[in-house]
């Protein structure tokens, strides 16, 4: 059976963390050195980019986790763990780690949209 197209989307492409230095990473005032910002259509821009940045990040995580626990609820694997202890280890209810089982399994399918 043919697998079923689908619509791909281009993920967009966030602008680029940028990584600080440990000294400044250190101070809870210092956040990608936006405080140092003094125009605010700058300022806005920048942190409209860090903002679309960190979502497509946390996107793409809870795609790997999906991934992952599937790959843990595996029935195949001999060592394949249950919905609640997925739920334990992700610190998840075990509602949410049977979505993310069944999400996951769709991913590697590939029949789940991506999220971002």
């Amino acid at each position: 059976m043919a697998e079923p197209e689908r619509q791909r989307q281009p993920r967009l492409r966030p602008a680029p963390l940028v990584f600080e230095p440990a000294e400044a990473a250190a101070d809870p005032e210092h956040f990608f050195d936006l405080e140092s910002v003094e125009d605010p259509r700058e300022l806005l821009s920048r942190a409209t980019e860090l903002t679309h940045a960190f979502r497509a990040a946390a996107d793409r995580s809870v795609e790997f986790q999906a991934i992952a626990a599937a790959q843990l609820a595996d029935p195949r694997r001999f060592d394949r763990l249950t919905a609640a202890d997925i739920a334990e280890r992700a610190e998840w209810t075990e509602d949410y780690a049977k979505k993310m089982v069944e999400f996951g399994r769709d991913l590697l399918r590939g029949t789940a949209e991506p999220t971002a």
